[in-house]
């Protein structure tokens, strides 16, 4: 299998009202895959629920009884940001499942994955829900390949507009997992400067790179070349993992950045060339943030063409017109800060 995507209609039963992350994301996502056609060139992976183990490869067991308590009340609010219905426990162990699955198929079979999962993952601490999210889907798959496949090295990629920070807490002291973020800062969750470097063992394979507002394709792309490129080929992964949230979209309302369709497919296809070259393609995309319905199924297809090896990438939705923000953002020279991670991490 070369290219395969992770989804069910369950991810839709975590309702959250209308609270900015709910059901529609997916089923904007599905939509422009299938009138695309690009849904039938993938193979559909089925997810399965996690089981209690493996969620427990990361959570502590009051986090998960919280949640599952939550979800047998009918639901509510864990956090002022953070919404559970009914079936969210449910849905979140199958969200946790869909990576670990993915996981299970990419180092079974090589080939890459994308699980277009909810709830997302990357805010959910070892003992605390957060920032959209109940379980740490990503931090679950990590921790279960390091088990099970006894993988040395992992990387984990995060470009979502908010920092990471439960994936940065789970694996502050691990040394066998690089975790690199791009992120506007500041902005939520407070966390991500470039001193927040690891501790322990683990020092050093935490590299925080806090963009500016107004950041765009130019920057993000800086960014990458300049430490994500250098750091991952330095670590050798053996599998990389991607937090893939696309709120640094110029449409976004919740962040003040202003990356295109064509730069989230750039960043993906820099991500691709990584895998090719470093862990025999052997590659899994996770679905994090992005609530500008239109750019995030947009953006979505566009970094399955990239995976899929095709050329045209389309973006409807073009660069910002002037005038789109009340502040129009000059662009910021981020060279001094990708200078500083750079001495920071020992990068050439």
């Amino acid at each position: 299998m070369s290219m395969g995507y992770v989804y069910d209609p369950i991810y839709l039963k975590h309702d959250t009202g209308k609270h900015v992350e709910n059901a529609q994301r997916l089923v904007a996502v599905m939509t422009r895959l299938e009138e695309s056609g690009l849904k039938q060139q993938l193979a559909c992976i089925k997810p399965r629920a996690a089981t209690a183990e493996e969620i427990a490869l990361v959570h502590s067991p009051y986090l998960i009884a919280r949640i599952e308590a939550m979800a047998k009340k009918g639901g509510g609010r864990l956090d002022a940001d953070t919404v559970m219905s009914a079936d969210s426990y449910q849905v979140a162990l199958y969200a946790a499942g869909g990576l670990v699955r993915a996981v299970e198929v990419v180092l079974d079979g090589g080939g890459s994955v994308f699980a277009l999962v909810r709830p997302p993952g990357h805010h959910a601490t070892s003992t605390q829900a957060m920032g959209f999210c109940l379980f740490n889907n990503v931090a679950i798959a990590a921790r279960y390949a390091l088990s099970k496949y006894k993988l040395e090295r992992i990387a984990i990629i995060d470009f979502d507009v908010h920092h990471g920070n439960g994936t940065q807490d789970i694996f502050y002291d691990e040394p066998r997992v690089l975790y690199i973020s791009t992120h506007e800062s500041p902005l939520y969750p407070g966390t991500g400067s470039m001193e927040e470097t690891g501790s322990g063992d683990g020092e050093g394979t935490t590299i925080n790179i806090p963009l500016p507002a107004g950041s765009s394709d130019t920057e993000y792309l800086e960014a990458f070349e300049q430490v994500v490129v250098p750091a991952v080929r330095r670590f050798a992964p053996q599998l990389i993992l991607v937090s893939a949230g696309y709120d640094p979209h110029w449409s976004e309302r919740l962040a003040m950045m202003e990356v295109s369709v064509t730069g989230f497919a750039r960043m993906a296809g820099v991500i691709k060339g990584l895998a090719d070259e470093l862990c025999d393609g052997r590659l899994v995309f996770a679905l994090e943030g992005g609530y500008s319905l239109d750019a995030l199924a947009a953006s979505v297809r566009a970094t399955f063409d990239v995976l899929l090896g095709n050329t045209g990438i389309e973006d409807p939705l073009g660069q910002p017109e002037p005038g789109f923000r009340v502040h129009e953002f000059e662009p910021p020279d981020i060279t001094p800060l990708i200078e500083q991670v750079k001495r920071l991490h020992n990068l050439p």
